[in-house]
């Protein structure tokens, strides 16, 4: 693998974790209702299962995965600024995976829409953090 994938992968996983944390921890604070759903055992895991470390593992991994997608489509994403084309590419995988898995998300699991929606949101916010360190550090 290119070390500028593993590395902008890398970049981007620690980026979407830390702005993924702030996100949630906001939408906790603007609504309350997120944070007492977050707690009910019935929808989530305690933090006190091992398993829930994966959580800390899954921007990783899917840094890794936009890594390697940007460094194979970099160039349908022309724009005429960096935070443009970041957008671009952040939408792009925003629309083709974020609208669909939480559209199955709300159908599917008993969340409110209110916490689907912060979800997708911060799922936009994300990938267009990611776009940028691609952008940035592969153009």
């Amino acid at each position: 693998m290119d070390k500028k994938v593993v590395t902008t992968g890398i970049l981007a996983g620690l980026a979407m974790l830390i702005v993924g944390i702030v996100l949630n921890w906001l939408w906790g604070v603007l609504f309350p209702s997120i944070a007492l759903e977050y707690i009910n055992p019935a929808l989530f895991r305690p933090w006190s299962d091992p398993l829930m470390s994966l959580f800390f593992l899954y921007p990783f991994v899917l840094g890794f995965v936009l890594a390697w997608v940007w460094d194979k489509t970099k160039k349908l994403f022309e724009a005429k600024s960096e935070f443009e084309r970041a957008c671009k590419f952040g939408g792009a995988y925003w629309v083709i995976a974020g609208i669909p898995g939480m559209l199955i998300t709300y159908s599917s699991f008993q969340v409110s829409l209110l916490m689907v929606l912060a979800w997708t949101i911060s799922g936009f916010v994300e990938a267009v953090v990611a776009g940028f360190i691609f952008v940035k550090k592969n153009p």
